[in-house]
């Protein structure tokens, strides 16, 4: 459903909203505006307040786009929110370093962002897998991921590493520009974690998504605690996509064998002293 005119209005849009590819066919382009509609009025707003206080002034390695006040002064308008365009398409392949520097200056900036209390409430799909694969909680796990999943929990082990926010989705959520431009940071996804977990995100993404290897994998060399990560984020992207077969559909045989040659790729990386901090 396109955003109604009233929310075109609030937001200072003039004509008429065309629909956005990607983003679950959500977005909508009117003006100089990308408008989206909202699952969690408070988690948009707060993260558009970051958006905005980021915007504030020019970064090194990555762009982001501005968030747009609606009439009532917030960011957040009947369900819906609205952000500057910015150029660029999605698409890791061939940009995976960059990617990862890309992620590496995002996060730098959050550092000091303190962790939001929305976080604990948040019940959707991939706010429980996370807390499941940080053994914060427990679900039931479909009969073709068991033993996948029993698999990845027996090589768990307990970490105590700093976490802060992070952008828990890259891997499709950072728009490259073909005329030169730093990479644009959208759809902020946020968890409180190690920077090295969001990360480890990306690479599982990279082997589940994008037809990668373990040679993927190069690109975090000497990161801290790489296998432990990898663990933690594959039980993340499980879990969730076991949460998800209401709308995504039934699990394939091929999305199980997706899952199985990640595992054989995390089975070959040596798992390290633990280190902590």
């Amino acid at each position: 459903m396109s955003p109604p005119r009233a929310v075109l209005d609030a937001f200072g849009c003039a004509g008429t909203a065309t629909a956005l590819s990607g983003g679950q066919n959500q977005s909508f382009k009117c003006s100089d505006a990308v408008l989206k509609p909202v699952e969690d009025g408070v988690e948009a707003e707060w993260a558009a307040n970051v958006f905005a206080q980021l915007s504030a002034s020019p970064k090194d390695g990555f762009r982001i786009p501005t968030p747009i006040r609606a009439s009532n002064s917030q960011f957040v308008y009947q369900g819906w929110t609205a952000y500057r365009f910015v150029s660029g398409v999605t698409g890791p392949l061939g940009k995976w370093e960059k990617l990862l520097n890309t992620s590496r200056s995002f996060h730098a900036t959050l550092l000091d962002v303190d962790c939001p209390s929305f976080l604990d409430s948040r019940s959707h799909p991939w706010a429980v897998a996370d807390r499941v694969a940080w053994e914060e909680a427990h679900v039931e796990v479909v009969p073709c991921l068991q033993k996948i999943y029993s698999r990845l929990c027996s090589m768990r082990e307990k970490l105590v590493m700093r976490s802060q926010i992070i952008h828990g989705d890259l891997s499709g959520n950072v728009l490259f520009d073909s005329n030169g431009a730093a990479p644009a940071l959208i759809d902020f996804s946020p968890f409180w974690r190690p920077v090295e977990y969001s990360e480890a995100i990306l690479l599982v993404d990279g082997i589940l998504y994008f037809g990668q290897g373990a040679a993927l994998l190069e690109i975090c060399n000497g990161s801290l605690n790489l296998h432990q990560m990898l663990v933690k984020a594959a039980l993340f992207r499980l879990l969730a996509r076991n949460s998800l077969v209401g709308l995504f559909g039934e699990i394939t045989v091929d999305k199980v064998n997706s899952f199985e040659k990640l595992l054989l790729v995390i089975l070959q990386v040596k798992p390290a002293s633990i280190s902590s901090y």
